[in-house]
């Protein structure tokens, strides 16, 4: 009788099986999951010098900030920084934009204090779901689905947010009466958070025990608001710096390190963080080299809670105020109400549905202006314009694009031109324009032109 071994068939398979083994357990897939590996064994001297000037600067930049955004989240000031040091260590080896910070942000800030009404336990407890939720769907690979949240239903949601967390700090400005000074008596005396698992359940002042199951029901409509909305605003940041700065990102391994950060921060009494805009720009201006800047970044808040919180104690909350006022303000961004007009006048619908229903609870924005999104999008589908081989370009679409045109011409080696032909192309929103205008750079940087043949004057 013939070994089995000899046999074809079975050859074949087991070499098809130990071929699939050896790829997913090969360096490459390594490098996809661990980033570090990718860009630590070039490291040089020169990076580490201008990765600890960038982490330093960021890091005296978020100490002030993170205690101004415990206060628009409604939780007491050391909460803004035990929130501010772990995406620092946790992104610096799963991360994939040498530029983005994690951190408490004032959109975040916002979003936790519509849901946990200023209670620590609720805040840690939801930075740990909100962490599954995104890990899980890093996992799943299901970075795809924030595909369907179009451009003008962040926008909206960002300007809306803007304004309600502004004028929020307008009475801590001009010291109305009974307004205190300082800020919160727990923030004497802290040395560093303990680190410990997050609790599951919680005790009121009476002796009240509340489940897990209860609290999850208060979350309600927070659980799929606030991991999507953190996931949009690193991602979206990521893309935007990474497009500035000749280089890609991976939407999926972006979604692992926040997922990552945040349940990691549930273990050191965190609220739940993503990627800021405000500190990755200072990081991106500051010449940072690598995500190490992080650890940087993560070590001066760590010694600033080491040995400064008795001094916090005496900082104004004006001061703190003025802080926040500044960061946000540069989010109401008008212009980009002209730049719908001039583009696509329907994408005005979603963007002030989720503006104007923001101001009334922030779910109802968000969900409202995905809902008309996808109304919109579904028609277009549903009621076609009857031309031949006529086809529009929606939000849902322009990551694909992007992607086809990145490997199939810029990582061609040498990179090659591309020619677009537009010619049954009836309908373009402005979130394609705006992810072809960076594709449009990305072609300019490598020396290599992007065309686009057949373009129609639209007429809306």
């Amino acid at each position: 009788m013939e070994p089995l071994v000899d046999r074809p068939g079975p050859q074949i398979g087991r070499s098809s099986l130990g071929e699939r083994m050896a790829s997913c357990c090969s360096y490459r897939t390594l490098q996809a999951w661990l980033p570090i590996l990718t860009w630590l064994p070039k490291y040089r001297l020169s990076w580490l010098q201008m990765d600890l000037i960038a982490g330093l600067t960021v890091g005296l930049t978020t100490v002030p900030q993170a205690l101004a955004y415990a206060e628009v989240a409604g939780l007491p000031v050391q909460y803004g920084l035990y929130s501010a040091f772990m995406g620092g260590f946790i992104y610096t080896f799963l991360g994939t934009s040498k530029d983005v910070t994690l951190g408490p942000t004032a959109i975040m800030s916002l979003l936790c204090a519509s849901y946990v009404g200023g209670d620590p336990v609720r805040a840690v407890l939801l930075s740990l779901i909100c962490g599954t939720i995104q890990t899980a769907m890093a996992l799943l690979r299901l970075g795809f689905l924030l595909d369907f949240i179009s451009f003008p239903v962040i926008k909206g949601f960002t300007c809306a947010a803007a304004v309600t967390i502004g004028f929020g700090q307008v009475k801590n400005v001009l010291g109305l009466k009974d307004i205190p000074h300082e800020f919160f008596l727990q923030s004497r005396g802290l040395g560093l958070p303990p680190f410990r698992a997050p609790p599951l359940f919680e005790t009121t002042p009476n002796g009240t025990s509340i489940s897990f199951g209860e609290i999850i029901e208060d979350f309600g409509g927070g659980l799929a608001v606030i991991p999507f909305m953190g996931v949009l605003e690193s991602i979206a940041i990521a893309k935007a710096f990474a497009s500035q700065n000749d280089y890609r990102i991976n939407a999926n391994q972006e979604l692992f390190a926040i997922g990552l950060t945040n349940i990691m921060g549930s273990f050191v009494s965190a609220y739940p963080v993503t990627g800021s805009f405000g500190r990755t720009a200072v990081n991106s201006q500051t010449g940072v080299c690598t995500p190490a800047g992080g650890i940087v970044t993560g070590v001066v808040v760590l010694l600033s809670l080491a040995f400064l919180m008795p001094a916090f104690y005496y900082i104004p909350k004006a001061s703190l105020a003025a802080v926040i006022i500044c960061a946000v303000a540069p989010l109401v961004d008008y212009r980009v109400v002209m730049q719908f007009w001039r583009i696509r006048k329907l994408d005005l619908v979603p963007f002030l549905i989720t503006f104007l229903l923001s101001f009334w609870e922030v779910q109802y924005g968000i969900v409202g202006g995905v809902v008309v999104s996808g109304l919109m999008l579904l028609y277009n589908v549903a009621r076609p314009s009857i031309k031949v081989m006529c086809i529009g370009l929606s939000f849902p679409s322009t990551e694909y694009l992007n992607t086809v045109l990145y490997t199939q011409a810029l990582q061609a080696s040498p990179p090659r031109s591309v020619v677009l032909d537009c010619h049954h192309v009836n309908t373009v929103d402005y979130t394609v324009v705006n992810e072809l205008r960076d594709l449009l750079r990305q072609f300019k940087l490598r020396g290599v032109g992007l065309i686009f043949s057949g373009l129609q004057v639209l007429t809306d």
